[in-house]
């Protein structure tokens, strides 16, 4: 089948790699309906990351189980399932306090920008729709599986709440997915950060009040003006560079939170100044499957349209042309037919 590989910065390859197998009891093995390429797949693709092997890229999905292993219960093939890009048994002490992207036995999913793939932990992984989903709702279904479980989970541990004020850092399809989010929390003002026409209009169509353009202390006054003077209840930082974080540990109020779900590169904290600023951080690897089922629900009830953050759709060959229009911002997310 064709996969993705990654050989080195810059150098992603659409090229033939064995289907996979069910290698331990607890794996599933799914069709899947469609991938896609994920902002965080653009650190090793630049660089960020040291690539000291060739990488089998991939880690959001949703499909149709078509081969179980022996210890699989609670999904069986024939199935639609969404699953969370990281894995786990849902049973250990942390997945059951809802932190299961700390699961004693985590893995990170991979090599899901193909055909089929292997998911290890199935049945603490895979939820299953009732019935098989409309066409038209695949892309939205796929978004739950990373992006809009890490935009919830962003949004989540920034505290966003019926009534309160919430920043959004980063424009990426996670941070419009952390708008999205804040909207379906209650948040009465949402301040989106964006300077691209496209993503402040789809952050506007997702639930964003305002839209500030400013970046670093330029950003932050920006946002105390917005309130006053007082700063943010809720900051959701969608990026992970040092001057994202510091925006927004800077935007939030005395008492505020800030849930952080950018993987973080180069950003360090001064200990003295979180100290005086009295705020919260909570962030991470989201537990995406603490949320699954009932985003899944929001999906098949069509009471959120998370999908509309794909803008660019290609076939699964092409999947470099994805790449590159997402390094050069040229597209927000780009989804793989495959």
């Amino acid at each position: 089948m064709l996969a993705t590989m990654l050989y080195a910065p810059g150098d992603v390859r659409c090229e033939e790699v064995a289907e996979p197998k069910i290698l331990k009891p607890t794996d599933a093995i799914i069709k899947l309906a469609a991938s896609c390429v994920c902002g965080s797949d653009l650190w090793p693709f630049r660089g960020a990351n040291e690539v000291t092997a060739p990488l089998a890229m991939g880690h959001e999905y949703c499909g149709v189980v078509v081969e179980v292993g022996s210890a699989v219960k609670t999904v069986k093939p024939g199935q639609f399932v969404v699953g969370s890009f990281c894995l786990s048994d849902n049973t250990c002490p942390h997945c059951k306090f809802g932190f299961q992207s700390s699961c004693e036995q985590r893995e990170f999913m991979t090599g899901a920008q193909a055909p089929f793939a292997r998911v290890p932990l199935a049945d603490g992984t895979l939820v299953a729709t009732p019935d098989m989903p409309a066409d038209d709702l695949i892309p939205s279904l796929l978004a739950v599986s990373d992006v809009l479980g890490t935009g919830w989970y962003a949004a989540d541990a920034a505290g966003v709440q019926e009534g309160s004020t919430a920043v959004v850092v980063g424009d990426g399809a996670v941070g419009l997915m952390g708008v999205l989010s804040a909207k379906q929390m209650g948040a009465t003002r949402i301040i989106a950060m964006s300077r691209h026409k496209t993503r402040q209009d789809l952050a506007l169509e997702f639930g964003a009040t305002d839209i500030i353009s400013e970046r670093g202390d330029e950003g932050v006054k920006r946002i105390k003006e917005l309130t006053n003077g007082v700063g943010a209840d809720s900051v959701l930082e969608c990026v992970g560079t040092q001057e994202s974080m510091s925006q927004a540990v800077n935007a939030a109020r005395p008492g505020g939170k800030i849930g952080f779900v950018g993987v973080p590169h180069g950003v360090t904290f001064d200990g003295q100044n979180l100290f005086f600023q009295q705020k919260s951080l909570l962030g991470g690897p989201a537990p995406v499957r603490r949320y699954l089922p009932y985003l899944m629900e929001l999906v098949l009830d069509r009471k959120i349209n998370p999908g509309k953050v794909f803008d660019l759709q290609i076939p699964l060959a092409d999947v470099a042309e994805g790449y590159k229009a997402m390094d050069e911002r040229r597209a927000i997310k780009a989804l793989l037919r495959v």
